[in-house]
């Protein structure tokens, strides 16, 4: 049997650091290196029992054909998302076993998936979202002014790309305005990794049970508040998609607390970090190609295509993790029943042999058949309103602005999860 490529030390360390989402190039780096040596290559703890080997998965042709085959690679029984033993070990204790310390419709195979999946599944596609365009279209114009009274110096991140997004998806699930700071700093704390900016606890260099901790008490959080929302949307049902997980039922039965927390909690949280990543990524382009914001605000059959290409740029949702169901091949590497996997969504959107010139932002890029919402089975359920929310805001913005540029150096969080800007100070001249 062949050598099994592999890598650890700092290699190793750069996959699954925080730190390295922060520092974008070098990470991109990283991956290039990585995916020309070997795309399918086995990734190694310098101590036993840190962390499980995996195998890191950095092409574009790879990651979509382990996205689209469901049943050879599984979202369980293993964790989706990276986390050191000591993190996963103490999932399983505040669980009950489970790695997951939510379960979701990303935690979930088939057929549990599917069957999960067609409770919103309407709710999300375009023509329903038709008839809360309006809505958003209100509060695109309320953010951009927000933005434009703080102006000429603004960051755009706390003021536009992290409140926008969550109003949207807030009013969505029929959650009041007056709960979407706490929403926010639940969000933050489930998903601000090590990002000390971020996850609310004012620390850097958490342990993995510190950061397991922090999101533990999240999720605790989460699901006291939408226990609140469930007999409330029990008693007195609306059109909202709350109403809607409320009172659903799967195999002729409502569904459990667990299982019913987990869907609010995805749609809340999920649904709109990821949408607030692209939409800051978008702006920093914009600002760091005045002619591209120019042809734009003239032209604004470009937009979509901007909206796309931020989406990739960005590509917020950073990996997935998965298991082997059987033993099978993939890279010219042998993949063992039970190997655990990581498709890595950065490296795979970044892959020059799928995207000419990938690290550049191209607004024309065409076609642009990006993973960043997945594919498959598991493929986004909110993408359709993310492009919407997007469209809706950039459009608002080139009406209202006639320039804008850096005002600062942005920064990124540090997270391997969901990921993006955490800070984009502009210099903005308004109309």
């Amino acid at each position: 049997m062949a050598d099994v490529p592999t890598i650890r030390g700092d290699l190793a360390r750069a996959v699954i650091d925080p730190a390295s989402y922060a520092d974008w190039d070098n990470l991109l780096d990283v991956f290039d290196q990585i995916r020309s040596d070997t795309p399918v290559v086995r990734v190694m703890p310098d101590e036993e029992g840190v962390f499980d080997p995996f195998w890191l998965i950095t092409s574009y042709d790879d990651v979509m054909r382990i996205s689209k085959d469901n049943a050879t690679f599984l979202n369980n029984p293993r964790t989706v998302v990276f986390s050191l033993n000591e993190g996963i070990e103490f999932a399983k204790a505040m669980t009950g076993g489970s790695p997951h310390m939510v379960a979701s419709l990303v935690t979930f195979d088939a057929p549990v998936h599917m069957k999960y999946r067609k409770l919103t599944q309407e709710w999300f596609m375009p023509k329903n979202l038709r008839s809360v365009e309006a809505e958003i279209r209100s509060l695109a114009e309320a953010t951009v002014q927000r933005l434009v009274d703080a102006g000429p110096e603004a960051d755009f991140v706390p003021l536009v790309s992290a409140p926008y997004p969550l109003h949207v998806v807030m009013q969505i699930m029929g959650v009041p305005e007056e709960d979407e700071p706490r929403m926010l700093m639940l969000t933050q704390q489930m998903f601000g990794g090590q990002d000390e900016d971020l996850n609310q606890s004012g620390m850097a260099d958490m342990t993995p049970e510190q950061i397991t901790q922090l999101v533990a008490g999240a999720v605790a959080d989460f699901e006291k508040y939408f226990a609140g929302i469930t007999a409330e949307k029990r008693a007195n049902p609306t059109g909202d998609v709350a109403s809607t997980i409320a009172n659903a039922m799967v195999d002729g039965a409502p569904l459990n607390d667990r299982d019913m927390m987990g869907y609010y909690i995805i749609l809340a949280a999920a649904g709109h970090d990821t949408t607030s990543a692209s939409t800051a990524g978008a702006m920093l382009a914009l600002a760091q190609d005045p002619e591209q914001f120019a042809r734009v605000k003239a032209d604004r059959s470009l937009l979509p295509g901007i909206v796309e290409e931020a989406i990739r740029w960005t590509s917020p949702v950073q990996h997935f993790m998965r298991t082997a169901a059987q033993d099978t091949e993939l890279g010219g590497q042998h993949i063992a029943k039970d190997d655990w996997l990581m498709i890595n969504y950065v490296a795979a959107n970044h892959d020059p042999a799928q995207f000419d010139d990938p690290r550049k932002f191209d607004a024309a890029r065409s076609p642009n058949r990006h993973l960043a919402f997945g594919a498959g089975a598991h493929q986004c359920l909110g993408l359709h309103l993310a492009r919407l929310e997007m469209r809706i805001l950039f459009e608002t913005l080139l009406d209202r602005l006639d320039s804008i540029e850096l005002a600062g150096e942005p920064l990124r969080s540090k997270s391997t999860f969901v990921g993006g800007l955490k800070t984009l100070p502009l210099r903005i001249t308004a109309s």
